[in-house]
């Protein structure tokens, strides 16, 4: 067993004993572990709740870095207007110049930890980091570890976790829902299912830190090779009174594997900053006919140059071309995607990569202020989760992995600064199940999770119409009433939990998407194909 395996079983693995935590943290990506750390390093302790195993979730597969001005040619202020572009118009300035300020710093507190990023093969001393540069960069700014950051990152801040006491690791444990004091209007804590035994338990907490990730697992097709993330946060903070922004802001990544024997698999954006080229079937490159910047345009105009030439062409996708760099250049830079090309029959230093957009990013989440704080007190949302007005309408690259980390610094200062104010742990009711039964229909769950994401795929993805969103709206509701008919009569599992949590955010996603009648960023819609002159954030209250 290795000191990984050891460390898991000696912090419990579905520990039914647990009924108090200091500070609980719900996710286990690169915001939550980050601030499971930075708390224990300042000597509190916290409980982190994860769904499946330690190290794992959308940062494990985080391909291309970390932005952050690190060069000595490159600005915050670029850093900053390069996000604002990008994100259409609808960027929070303010959390832009905040997000921005604290990049370079964030980097360096992983290298002091021990993440093993790239350094410049042609810098003598060693010490510089190689910089790479993806869409929508107007400078190299992009810290990475070969072309699998995200998993340097995670199994680093997962070591670190491991190691320290300070730090209860709670694996195999979803959350079912927060439970408030509404009078008080603050988080008491949460009810928790240990997945493998099928028990709930209540958790007290001082604090909460809601780090679940986004919702992409609400469409059919996704970048996430285990799965993607189904909102759970984001639908438990809406159910317990959190108002949610901007959810009408699906990212869909430009360049997704197409391989009928591959699952998910990205091809990073770090390749067309390299220098890959999107070609047709003929071989001729189209970007630079929908935006100056071409390849390097943000993924909003890219997803959409895609989507526009499968539709015109018939085709079921398009090509990405990095052949000219050479194999040794390709093998020292992007050895994950080339491994799994290879795997596939495909050797991308001899032919182009087949790619299609897919589900990504989910640019709107919980709404909170530069602090990472929630409308309820006690509760704070880090990382995908979050709407921060950092990405606005459209995430910029890289700048995903950095918001993480940024926000799981304010999150944990925060706690710091108000720690002895924090209220104590209290008894709170416990989870009843006497009125429910087992199920002998779960066919039910596997059958509404397949329609929700076929329908929003088809009528939520990257072009929009009036008549799709209300198509989407109504079966969004008939789904509605019947999963909270089977909630209610049903034990309830991880499955059901998911899809629970999916409903809900697919109804905001619509919701938000009709209310907004311009096109900005990722939502286009050839009903309103103007873009308004005052960018106005789309904010649903409970």
């Amino acid at each position: 067993m290795n000191r990984r395996e050891t460390a898991r079983v000696h912090h419990s693995v579905g520990d039914t004993s647990l009924e108090t935590a200091e500070i609980l943290i719900i996710g286990s990506g690169a915001a939550g572990l980050s601030c499971a750390v930075r708390l224990a390093e300042a000597g509190h302790a916290c409980t982190v709740v994860c769904k499946t195993q330690l190290a794992s979730g959308s940062s494990l597969w985080a391909q291309g870095g970390i932005s952050a001005v690190l060069g000595p040619d490159d600005t915050q202020e670029a850093h900053v207007q390069d996000t604002l572009i990008a994100g259409a118009g609808l960027c929070d300035e303010a959390a832009v110049r905040y997000t921005v300020e604290h990049g370079a710093e964030v980097v360096h507190w992983l290298l002091d930890r021990g993440v093993a990023f790239t350094h410049d093969e042609n810098d003598p001393s060693g010490t510089r980091l190689h910089l790479t540069r993806e869409g929508g960069h107007s400078h190299r700014r992009v810290a990475h570890a070969a072309d699998a950051t995200g998993r340097a990152v995670e199994t680093t801040l997962a070591d670190l976790a491991i190691a320290n006491p300070l730090i209860h690791v709670c694996e195999h444990t979803m959350a079912v829902d927060l439970i408030v004091d509404k009078a008080a209007q603050r988080v008491l804590g949460a009810y928790l299912l240990d997945v493998k035994t099928g028990t709930i338990r209540t958790v007290t907490a001082r604090a909460i830190v809601l780090a679940t990730g986004g919702a992409n697992q609400a469409y059919l097709y996704l970048s996430n090779p285990d799965g993607g993330s189904s909102g759970d946060g984001i639908a438990m903070a809406w159910r317990a009174g959190c108002r949610v922004s901007n959810m009408e802001f699906m990212q869909f990544h430009p360049t997704g594997l197409y391989h009928p024997g591959s699952g998910s698999f990205l091809i990073s954006e770090a390749l067309r900053g390299e220098g890959a080229k999107l070609t047709l079937p003929d071989g001729s490159r189209f970007m630079d006919r929908f935006d100056p910047r071409a390849e390097l345009a943000p993924r909003d105009i890219v997803a959409r140059a895609i989507d526009h030439e499968m539709k015109r062409l018939g085709i079921r996708h398009v090509w990405l071309d990095i052949r000219h760099r050479g194999p040794e250049f390709i093998h020292a830079h992007f050895p994950s995607i080339q491994a799994h090309c290879l795997e596939l029959g495909i050797d991308i230093t001899q032919q182009p990569i087949p790619v299609v957009p897919i589900a990504h990013f989910t640019c709107g989440g919980v709404t909170t202020d530069l602090d990472a704080r929630t409308d309820l007190a006690g509760l704070y949302a880090i990382g995908e989760v979050a709407c921060t007005g950092l990405h606005g309408a459209n995430r910029m690259a890289s700048n995903s992995l950095l918001e993480c980390l940024v926000f799981a610094r304010a999150a944990t200062n925060d706690l710091l600064a108000h720690w002895d104010a924090l209220p104590t742990t209290r008894t709170l009711p416990e989870w009843d199940a006497s009125r429910v039964s087992d199920s002998d229909e779960d066919v039910v769950i596997s059958h509404n999770w397949l329609e929700l994401r076929t329908f929003m795929w088809d009528y939520v993805g990257i072009v929009r119409t009036t008549k799709r969103l209300l198509r989407a709206q109504h079966r969004v509701h008939l789904l509605q009433r019947e999963i909270a008919e089977f909630y209610r009569n049903h034990h309830v599992t991880a499955d059901l939990l998911e899809l629970r949590n999916l409903v809900t955010v697919a109804d905001l996603i619509v919701r938000s998407a009709l209310g907004r009648h311009e096109s900005r960023g990722l939502h286009y819609t050839l009903d309103y194909l103007q873009t308004d002159a005052v960018a106005t954030p789309t904010v649903l209250t409970p």
